[in-house]
């Protein structure tokens, strides 16, 4: 993509596809979620580097053009903590703002957690504060076809995912977490058959911003990706009493899908939020999804960059 440079950077010895726009001291570090990759911050790292900020946007371990681990079935979350810090370490970033969507605003939360010393700030997309753990999504609460209890199952996703192309499998979860119900699927079905294959696009995704996804899984596969997030969230990462002192802007999507998980809804517009984020401002766009980034670019980057400016020292 124009003005946007590619390099990988070698961090716990594994090579880190990094995208990056812009110079300077003030940095801004964005982390995707699933099934993003680095270019779901298209619109966002040409905003933030016109503002006068250094971003840079990562493809996490096993996703896109980054190297696998090993031993894919055994990453966790705070693999993708040590890689951001080692990362900051490499580049010689001191401190830095983290943009996150999905579980990648889960990484950001714990990086403020374990590393309070390195982040400027915290602007996540769609999740409230939220820990790995056994509390953190209530499948129990939720029916027995819903997506994530379905792809934390091994093999399932797998033998869901294998019988379509890759191109059609990002195109399949795109239309189903744009939508306003979580993914859930009957007994006698998987949750590709969820979509009709005449459905179209999103308006606001084009043939080629699937392309470009589809490119950049098909070199990945999915096979981290179901490891980290889906069947890591479970597993307790050992943190007691956990408190982001960073400020903190949450901008949710009001049709988000995200919002019918069990207790979700309450706990994002509670005060108990602010136990473990003090510094909170919470803002809901009416229009805006699960994709809210994309789906409503001017809109998240005028308040990322007035918050970036809030918060600049």
């Amino acid at each position: 993509m124009e003005h946007i440079s590619h390099t990988h950077v070698e961090v716990n010895g594994l090579k880190l596809h990094v995208a990056e726009i812009g110079t300077g001291p003030k940095v801004v570090l964005f982390l995707h979620g699933f099934p993003e990759i680095w270019y779901t911050w298209r619109y966002q790292m040409k905003a933030v580097a016109a503002a006068g900020y250094r971003a840079i946007a990562i493809d996490f371990r096993g996703y896109g053009l980054s190297e696998q681990p090993a031993e894919p079935e055994k990453g966790n979350f705070m693999d993708l903590v040590d890689d951001v810090v080692a990362l900051l370490d490499t580049c010689g970033i001191n401190k830095v703002f983290l943009i996150g969507k999905d579980f990648g605003s889960i990484t950001a939360y714990l990086v403020a957690v374990v590393h309070p010393e390195r982040v400027s700030g915290i602007v996540s997309l769609g999740i409230p504060f939220l820990l790995p753990g056994p509390n953190c999504i209530r499948n129990d609460l939720m029916p027995s076809g819903f997506y994530i209890t379905r792809w934390q199952e091994p093999g399932r996703a797998e033998a869901d995912f294998g019988r379509l192309d890759v191109k059609t499998v990002v195109r399949n979860v795109y239309i189903l977490f744009s939508g306003t119900e979580p993914p859930t699927a009957r007994d006698d079905q998987e949750i590709m058959d969820l979509v009709d294959p005449s459905t179209p696009l999103p308006p606001w995704f084009s043939e080629e911003d699937l392309a470009a996804y589809a490119s950049l899984y098909e070199k990945s596969g999915f096979r981290f990706a179901l490891q980290v997030p889906y069947r890591s969230l479970g597993i307790a990462c050992g943190i007691t009493n956990p408190k982001v002192t960073a400020p903190t802007l949450l901008i949710n999507g009001q049709k988000d899908y995200l919002l019918k998980f069990a207790g979700m809804e309450d706990y994002t517009k509670s005060e108990q939020l602010k136990h473990f984020v003090p510094d909170l401002d919470t803002v809901f766009l009416d229009e805006g999804n699960h994709f809210v980034h994309e789906n409503l670019p001017k809109q998240v980057n005028e308040l990322i960059i007035t918050f970036l400016t809030k918060h600049c020292n």
